[in-house]
């Protein structure tokens, strides 16, 4: 189901900055009312400032601050149209980080979209219709070489928009999940020499993903993918695990060449 921006009631978690900003801007653009929700204040307020929208600095992962973000919104916009799951985290490590690091990644990526679907659903097919889209990151599709949080929790919020678009397409509601490479954010930059190496090449600006989720809403596909090439990635996951795999532990033992890891 396509969505009409223009008068569109829309909330944007993490939208201080980064993808975040840059779909606030693009959906204020085009006549969408946003509201920019951050736990960077100076962010939220900067973008909502930007597009003459509103902001909520709120931690948009905890069920006290999801509940506080969808009764503000509401109330400041009467029906959330679209809520964009956007806020993510991506500590470093494998197994041995440390236990808060795997909490929070488990709470930001994954139950802060579990949180936000449950109050927003009643409402939603009550009206039958509604529009979620979930910034998953092809390490959802794929993995992240350097980050078991981030590529685990990825997976999982994957999991999770595929279960809502399976349950609920046919009662109106509309789920997306946006899967880029690397971004040039603050979230690639935190990613070190690994990072560097595997999306500093195919690295894309925020705005061109958010063009990729803005022509995806005239059809309201599933994978919204702002580097093609990762459908064939994911093909050749799926039908070659073993071949796959072998490529990307060939990547992680040139990561540990350059990194003296």
């Amino acid at each position: 189901m396509s969505l009409e921006l223009k008068g569109a009631g829309v909330v944007i978690t993490g939208g201080g900055g980064g993808i975040g900003g840059a779909l606030a801007r693009k959906f204020a653009a085009r006549g969408a009312r946003v509201i920019v929700a951050d736990l960077d204040e100076q962010g939220a307020a900067r973008v909502a400032g930007e597009i003459g929208g509103s902001w909520i600095a709120v931690d948009a992962a905890s069920e006290s601050g999801v509940e506080q973000l969808i009764t503000t919104a509401r109330a400041e916009l009467g029906t959330i149209d679209l809520f964009c799951a956007n806020a993510g985290v991506a500590p470093h490590g494998g197994p041995e980080a440390p236990e808060d690091q795997w909490a929070k990644a488990w709470n930001v990526n994954v139950m802060a979209h579990v949180r936000a679907a449950k109050l927003l659903l009643p409402d939603w097919l009550e009206r039958g219709r509604g529009h979620f889209l979930a910034t998953v990151s092809a390490a959802g599709l794929l993995t992240m070489l350097g980050s078991a949080p981030y590529s685990v929790t990825k997976h999982g919020a994957l999991a999770f928009a595929e279960w809502l678009r399976a349950t609920y397409q046919h009662r109106g509601i509309t789920v997306q999940a946006v899967c880029p490479q690397g971004v040039r954010t603050n979230m690639l930059a935190g990613t070190g020499t690994g990072g560097e190496m595997l999306m500093a090449a195919s690295a894309i600006e925020p705005e061109q993903v958010a063009d990729a989720v803005l022509d995806s809403l005239s059809d309201g596909r599933f994978l919204v993918l702002p580097h093609p090439e990762v459908a064939d990635y994911y093909a050749a996951r799926a039908t070659e695990p073993d071949r796959w795999l072998g490529g990307m532990n060939k990547l992680q033992r040139k990561i540990e060449e350059a990194t003296g890891a």
